[in-house]
């Protein structure tokens, strides 16, 4: 099959003909067919991810048709299918309580795993899968990977977001986009905080109710004095101190900060302000991923009509653009996100 592999961190996708994928008895084999470009790929591809090897062919986010099913798995040939980029057990204690996304035994296409840069990716604990929804398209459903469910965990599943809050979303890229059109679907009254003036402007297109210019500085005070005394609850999208220290100065007390945002290799460790925490009472959630079982809770949302998450995907790209996608995550980047869609050119 084709696929696009990691041969230099930082260097151009190397477009190779690779082994096609066994399917596991628990398994499926997926015909590709989209695959969203993530910043999570980003930190495997500039080499801070500890999983992610020279040879690793990247890609979590993805939507694919059913070519091969083992004998354990429930799916047929023909299923089109999409998947949350954390693959669960199901046997362990963590599976068995509900939190799969603690999984001892998980296993992550992109990280570890072949991922779905390829036209074709094997997907191991198929049990995972939920089948594609008719009103979304392969190309939507992979732009949800894991930026729309990790966001519908952290607001649902972690801070527990209630209508009438004020939900400050740090950063907008796919998770902080994914956070602005949930939380107003939830009814929260959201702050959105980035760096490029288009992707603010984008934001209070898409229902903001205000978007606030970090480069100006003071994000914490302004937010504070915007909702007459802080948000109740703050997304961290960016995995970086600048944007750590503003969530927390931005909160109310008991208010609840939530990380998404990835710390990698210098900045795994970061200065919090401890002080912040203790004085104003504050909760501190670090989220990844969603449970698979959650799938039905977002996705009848949407067939509902109750969001619009197209607005999330900006771009459809050939696989062999995929290098410049991951490169522009060195920078700013434009308001939405990429997703590969063409695994020939």
């Amino acid at each position: 099959m084709r696929a696009a592999v990691i041969r230099e961190f930082r260097g151009d996708l190397s477009l190779e003909r690779v082994d096609d994928p066994v399917c596991e008895p628990d398994g499926v084999v997926l015909r590709t067919l989209a695959c969203g470009i993530c910043r999570s790929d980003w930190h495997g591809w500039v080499g801070e991810h500890a999983r992610v090897k020279l040879g690793a062919i990247p890609g979590h986010e993805y939507c694919g048709e059913v070519v091969a099913a083992g004998p354990l798995a429930k799916w047929q040939r023909g299923d089109v299918v999409i998947a949350p980029f954390i693959l669960a057990c199901g046997q362990c204690p963590e599976c068995q309580s509900g939190q799969s996304t603690t999984c001892r035994a998980q296993r992550v296409p992109g990280f570890g795993e072949a991922g779905a840069y390829a036209e074709y990716v094997s997907v191991p604990h198929a049990h995972n899968l939920v089948r594609l929804p008719e009103s979304l398209t392969p190309a939507l459903a992979a732009g949800l990977g894991c930026r729309v469910t990790t966001a519908w965990q952290a607001l649902t599943g972690r801070a527990a977001l209630q209508a009438g809050e004020w939900l400050a979303v740090h950063g907008t890229g796919g998770i902080g986009l994914s956070c602005l059109l949930l939380g107003r679907a939830l009814g929260a009254r959201v702050i959105v905080v980035d760096v490029v003036p288009e992707k603010l402007s984008h934001a209070l297109a898409l229902g903001a109710e205000a978007a606030i210019d970090a480069r100006e500085g003071d994000v914490g005070p302004r937010i504070v004095e915007l909702t007459k005394g802080g948000a109740h609850v703050s997304v961290e999208a960016l995995g970086i101190p600048a944007t750590v220290d503003s969530s927390l100065a931005c909160l109310r007390p008991l208010g609840r900060h939530v990380q998404v945002g990835l710390p990698t290799g210098k900045l795994a460790r970061m200065d919090v302000n401890m002080n912040a925490v203790y004085m104003k009472q504050l909760a501190l959630y670090g989220t990844r991923g969603m449970p698979a079982w959650r799938y039905p809770s977002l996705l009848s949302l949407i067939e509902a009509g109750r969001v619009d998450v197209s607005p999330i995907v900006a771009r459809h790209v050939a696989l062999s653009q995929a290098s410049g996608e991951l490169r522009a995550f060195d920078g700013p980047t434009s308001p939405g996100v990429a997703v590969i869609t063409d695994f020939a050119g």
